[in-house]
């Protein structure tokens, strides 16, 4: 089995996160990188000695890992990765798009046809897809979607946007179901362009964009 995927909680910037999320980041980490797949135990006494924290935090973590789908706990059997599934894929990214069609449509009068931060996503997108790179492609492409959510100027949206987990679901999706979900840098040029041109009819550009990704 892989080392782990990431050193175990620190001081800094990173200590003034809650301990239960800088948990929870260090799992799911895990879950993209392999060290546990579909079926794996992950053992909370274990993942507490390894960061060198209470089990308490590693509880809650776990917990919120069952709410988001990507765990499930059965009694006398403890926490196991839960087994992917295009039903469960959909149904994450059916509340994406509505959360991003909602979120294009906040930022564009924010951003005011700058999209020079989307370009370079873009770039970067079209070099890996050149590569032949599909994780990179895939992280630039989440990076492009987080920009426009971030822009959207609604703390709300964007704390509910961030709790799917879409990096995760995107690289998960991509190493267990090989589902071809890398981004296309075609499909995110569109969107460039309308937040350039200020398109009436972004939102529902973005959630046809998004929906795409699901049905593939």
């Amino acid at each position: 089995m892989p080392s782990s995927p990431t050193s175990a909680p620190s001081s800094g910037p990173l200590a003034r996160v809650p301990l239960h999320e800088q948990v929870r980041r260090f799992v799911l980490e895990g879950l993209v990188a392999g060290r546990w797949g579909p079926g794996d135990r992950v053992v909370e006494r274990r993942v507490a000695q390894e960061l060198g924290v209470s089990q308490a935090p590693v509880r809650e973590a776990l917990r919120e890992l069952e709410t988001m789908g990507l765990v499930t706990y059965a009694p006398n059997k403890g926490v196991r990765v839960q087994e992917l599934t295009l039903g469960q894929l959909r149904d994450v990214y059916l509340v994406r798009a509505s959360l991003e069609r909602r979120a294009v449509m906040l930022a564009a009068p924010r951003l005011a046809g700058n999209v020079t931060g989307l370009e370079r996503h873009l770039r970067a997108m079209r070099h890996a897809a050149t590569e032949g790179k599909t994780d990179e492609q895939a992280l630039h492409g989440v990076a492009f979607h987080r920009a426009i959510v971030h822009a959207c100027g609604n703390p709300v949206l964007i704390r509910h946007w961030d709790w799917l987990g879409v990096e995760a679901w995107t690289r998960l999706s991509l190493g267990w179901l090989r589902t071809d979900l890398h981004d296309n840098a075609e499909d995110h040029e569109e969107l460039v362009e309308g937040l350039r041109r200020g398109d009436p009819h972004l939102g529902r550009l973005m959630e046809r964009h998004v929906m795409d990704y699901a049905r593939k």
